[in-house]
């Protein structure tokens, strides 16, 4: 029997062109990449990165791996490459495919052990259905839903609803989405009624990011209303998604009650914007920011 991690992460690595009024950055990303970057700051955790790439990002594989991130990279004829243009709000971005990469099958997860798999999904194609069940029989399943609401025509990105989300969030135990997403999931714009709504189609608990206005979680019994903190400054929102997400996956899987996994997440997430790039901070920042950061209601 091989090792048994808390989590194991699956994604790919993509490259991303990042336009912001003040400038235009080349980056890697993807949930994948934001998540094992972030994660690889808490040393008391089992983690495991599987990722599929092309050659090209072949030395983000390897940085991640010169970090200490147990990482398996799948090959594929191309790496993912996104355009993200930004306005003056986190919000208000403009997105392009340039590139895509393989979709993930079991055959590349089969032999992996851990608690919780999450899917970092960015395009729809990315997780089959038969991959989310296979997982759900070796641990809990968590998926970042954006993908599954995207599909390329040509290079642009155009926002769909999940096909076949009935017969999928039943394996599901955590579904991260924000208020778009919440929206086009289910028809309803108040995020306690969507997320009611995904808790009854089978979802466990329910992560609903609201931005500035903070976040949600639904567990079926209780609503977990959570305040953002308010970011000394907002550099780059690329990733704040699958940052909460990470810091909310770390902190349950070490049996951390809803509510104090949520806030560290949003600490995560208000750190991560205050800075270009993946998060970088520490635990001790993070406790900080929960404990003196002004929180907005």
């Amino acid at each position: 029997m091989g090792k048994k991690y808390n989590l194991c992460c699956v994604g790919h690595i993509t490259l991303d062109k990042v336009v912001t009024p003040q400038s235009t950055v080349y980056m890697p990303g993807g949930t994948a990449f934001y998540c094992s970057y972030a994660v690889s700051r808490f040393k008391d955790f089992d983690y495991k990165l599987v990722t599929a790439v092309g050659a090209t990002e072949m030395n983000v594989v390897e940085e991640l791996r010169e970090m200490g991130i147990d990482t398996i990279a799948l090959p594929s004829k191309a790496s993912v490459y996104f355009e993200n243009i930004y306005g003056n709000t986190p919000e208000d971005r403009t997105q392009r495919v340039l590139a895509k990469a393989d979709p993930f099958t079991m055959k590349g997860l089969e032999d992996i052990d851990a608690d919780i798999y999450h899917l970092g999904s960015l395009l729809a194609e990315d997780f089959p259905i038969e991959v989310i069940k296979g997982l759900s029989r070796k641990g809990l399943v968590s998926v970042e839903s954006q993908g599954y609401l995207r599909e390329v025509r040509g290079t642009d990105v155009y926002a769909v609803d999940w096909a076949n989300k009935q017969e999928a969030l039943p394996y599901i135990h955590f579904l991260k989405v924000n208020e778009r997403e919440m929206e086009v999931l289910t028809g309803y714009s108040d995020p306690q009624q969507a997320a009611r709504q995904l808790h009854e189609w089978g979802v466990k608990e329910v992560l609903v990011t609201l931005g500035s206005m903070g976040s949600l979680i639904f567990d079926g019994n209780t609503f977990y209303r959570i305040p953002a903190y308010k970011p000394q400054q907002v550099v780059d929102a690329t990733g704040c998604g699958d940052t909460y997400t990470i810091g909310y996956l770390y902190q349950r899987s070490k049996g951390t009650e809803i509510e104090k996994a949520a806030r560290f997440a949003a600490a995560m997430s208000t750190l991560k914007i205050e800075r270009s790039g993946a998060f970088d901070g520490g635990l001790q920042e993070i406790d900080f920011c929960m404990k003196h950061a002004e929180e907005m209601y």
